[in-house]
């Protein structure tokens, strides 16, 4: 679960402006945070298959948020990449 205070400190690196919770940069900082804790908590609960499922939606979502702002600014998507470290 991600806390306010995490997910303020994510919105404040990625977004435009301290209260930007829309743009795509943001949503994506918070996907791959969650990915992440939810990707840790599969290590050690491996038979957790409700959470493998959510996992597996929320890469999805992240996917297809990349994938817009892939086709919208390849700028703004290449950082993004390169500052989360994702690969495709």
């Amino acid at each position: 679960m991600i806390t306010p205070d995490q997910k303020k400190k994510l919105v404040e690196q990625f977004g435009k402006t301290s209260s930007d919770t829309g743009t795509s940069e943001v949503q994506i900082a918070i996907f791959s945070t969650r990915i992440a804790e939810l990707t840790e908590h599969l290590k050690i609960h491996s038979k957790d298959h409700s959470t493998r499922r959510g996992l597996l939606k929320l890469v999805g979502k992240r996917r297809r948020l990349l994938n817009y702002l892939m086709e919208v600014d390849i700028e703004r998507y290449r950082s993004i990449i390169a500052e989360l470290n994702i690969r495709k």
